[in-house]
């Protein structure tokens, strides 16, 4: 393995390592104003939300590495604390990128990039009126990270008012993961696009105690077949099933086929146990095969 230390890399080489590893991440895109009343639209890739009860977001304007100047956006906030986070789905993002240009002070980048500005309810900044949900917010505060090339300043931003757009709406009126065809950034010039083809759900432990891998005979532990998200989610069922329950699934067809077909063979009874196992994990039947495994 690589082992690099950070002081030994230059800004350009830092800079470049973090953003291919610390990834997907989701991109705020900015619109902020001056008190002289310019405008500024920007995306910010260094962004997450950090509390719900206040809602509040934070997205960091680093100093460029290139000559440590500050951006428009950290320029702007410290004048006027108000912003829109405005989210970014596949159908913007070319237009995002584009307002990404580092445009001198004062020109309009919703009129560069060709977004529509709508007037916000509470704050100074426009809204996008392209974007899926757009987040109006006041500007708690702005803390420093430092003054070298690559510096953060995180902006720490209190949401005051959500906007969604109906049509990302399920029936239940959440946010539909499927429809709002989220985007997210990579290292360089890398995207990833969020489509329900690559969606997947992993149940939360939170409800229950798992009984967790350690559970787990030696032999499913360190399966040759069975991986690491198989063994995470066999070790995420609140209990293990009975000697009879186990004794149960030995009825089923496809089970006694296996264990008819490999009578005095127990290594490869063992191996096609487990990939029937991790044919039912595929399919979300986890207390099926966790008691396969323990047959």
């Amino acid at each position: 393995m690589l082992s690099l230390k950070t002081e030994d890399l230059s800004p350009v080489q830092l800079q470049d390592y973090l953003q291919y590893a610390i990834a997907p991440r989701p991109i705020c895109f900015a619109s902020t104003i001056d008190v002289d009343g310019n405008i500024n639209l920007s995306p910010f890739s260094f962004f997450n939300m950090f509390s719900t009860k206040p809602p509040i977001c934070i997205f960091s304007p680093a100093r460029r590495v290139r000559d440590n100047t500050t951006k428009h956006t950290l320029e702007n906030v410290l004048q006027v604390k108000e912003c829109v986070i405005n989210i970014v789905n596949y159908d913007m993002v070319q237009q995002m990128s584009l307002a990404s240009t580092e445009y001198a002070k004062g020109v309009n980048e919703f009129e560069k990039a060709g977004f529509t500005m709508l007037k916000s309810d509470l704050v100074a900044p426009p809204r996008v009126a392209e974007a899926p949900v757009q987040f109006e917010c006041i500007i708690n505060d702005v803390i420093s990270l430092g003054e070298n090339h690559g510096a953060g300043n995180l902006i720490l931003a209190e949401i005051k008012l959500i906007h969604i757009n109906e049509n990302i709406l399920d029936e239940q009126g959440k946010i539909d993961q499927k429809k709002i065809d989220l985007v997210a950034r990579l290292g360089g010039d890398w995207y990833c696009r969020v489509t329900k083809d690559n969606l997947f759900k992993v149940a939360k432990p939170l409800a229950k105690l798992g009984i967790g891998v350690d559970r787990l005979p030696y032999a499913v532990r360190y399966s040759k077949v069975l991986t690491g998200n198989d063994l995470g989610m066999l070790g995420n069922v609140e209990l293990l099933p009975s000697e009879e329950e186990i004794d149960l699934i030995s009825q089923l067809p496809e089970v006694k086929e296996v264990l008819d077909a490999t009578i005095g063979d127990a290594t490869n009874r063992e191996r096609e146990l487990h990939e029937l196992a991790k044919s039912m994990l595929n399919e979300g039947n986890v207390d099926l095969a966790l008691k396969l495994v323990l047959l």
